[in-house]
């Protein structure tokens, strides 16, 4: 793809896109040659949905989809992220705004929107399937490495066990928006100080835990106990209607699904796409599922099978 030399290459994520910037346009370009239609196509779509309810999303400039590529608003290049980097003593502040615009993700209805190439795009549900699929990705990438043959196949008999009845389990309905990667890389500080959503392909309709799991046991970012608890408790009080206690037990049963799946995924990124800069993320994933276990009875057999494999990670 031929671009002006106004457009400058940007630090990419973990996906197959590539990103190209014009300050003068302010515009980023979306350049993806594998799986456009999601990152293309469904990312634009979502992003729509998102926009129409007042969250503020990139929005589409210009597109040409048969050459790989959409142009979208550039909403600046200041994370949350990189803004704890630099300063951590507003986090719970921010965190809170966090919180906020979680909620109001958490009101949208839209499942169905008309997107660039005149079709509709249908949000799909986080079914279970999905769930278990997400966490065998720990199975087929990390435990094959870390396991002899014999022990891989007794392992996940008794993991997927484990893990479709800790997804019998879960008490909430597959019916809140669920952005699926609400962290604060992708939480954008803009110009007028409020937060913007980027990497929005992936969203469904979910279990209402999920994304606020995804902020507070963020394998990212290292947070304190304490401050992980605050944020927790500042969304209960701006959701007093949830029932705590089924909604604790989903938050725990979520958070540790989700960092099983990420310790795969990262393995993946070093062994098949060479991506070795995640694998130091992964002990750190590792002490957020230990954490959740410890305090949830549910997950006290899938804690034992995963201390008796490996007692490096977890304690018993």
């Amino acid at each position: 793809m031929k671009l002006s030399k106004d457009f400058k290459e940007i630090k990419g994520d973990a996906s197959f896109r590539k990103f190209y910037r014009n300050t003068k346009k302010n515009s980023i370009i979306v350049f993806a040659n594998k799986e456009k239609n999601k990152n293309l196509l469904i990312y634009d779509s979502v992003n729509k949905i998102l926009i129409k309810n007042n969250i503020i999303a990139p929005k589409l400039l210009n597109q040409n989809y048969k050459k790989n590529y959409i142009e979208i608003q550039d909403l600046g290049n200041k994370s949350i992220y990189q803004i704890f980097l630099k300063n951590k003593k507003n986090q719970y502040s921010i965190f809170k705004k966090a919180i906020n615009v979680l909620n109001k993700i958490q009101l949208i209805k839209d499942k169905k929107i008309k997107n660039f190439r005149n079709s509709f795009y249908l949000l799909q549900d986080y079914k279970n399937q999905i769930l278990l699929d997400e966490a065998k990705l720990f199975s087929h990438w990390y435990v094959s490495k870390k396991l002899n043959k014999k022990k891989i196949k007794t392992f996940n008999s008794r993991f997927n066990k484990e893990i479709k009845l800790l997804l019998s389990k879960l008490n909430f309905k597959n019916n809140t928006f669920v952005h699926r990667d609400f962290h604060v890389s992708n939480l954008i500080i803009n110009s007028k100080n409020k937060i913007g959503l980027i990497d929005n392909q992936d969203a469904l309709f979910g279990n209402k835990a999920y994304d606020l799991a995804s902020l507070i046991d963020d394998v990212r970012y290292k947070t304190s106990n304490l401050l992980k608890d605050k944020v927790y408790n500042y969304y209960l009080n701006t959701n007093k209607k949830i029932d705590a206690v089924k909604f604790k037990n989903d938050f725990d049963i979520l958070s540790v699904l989700r960092n099983l799946k990420i310790i795969g995924i990262f393995t993946r990124l070093a062994e098949r796409d060479k991506k070795r800069k995640y694998l130091k993320l992964i002990p750190y994933a590792w002490k957020m599922i230990n954490n959740r276990m410890s305090k949830n009875k549910d997950l006290v057999d899938l804690k034992l099978l995963l201390a008796s494999n490996f007692p490096k990670f977890i304690i018993k």
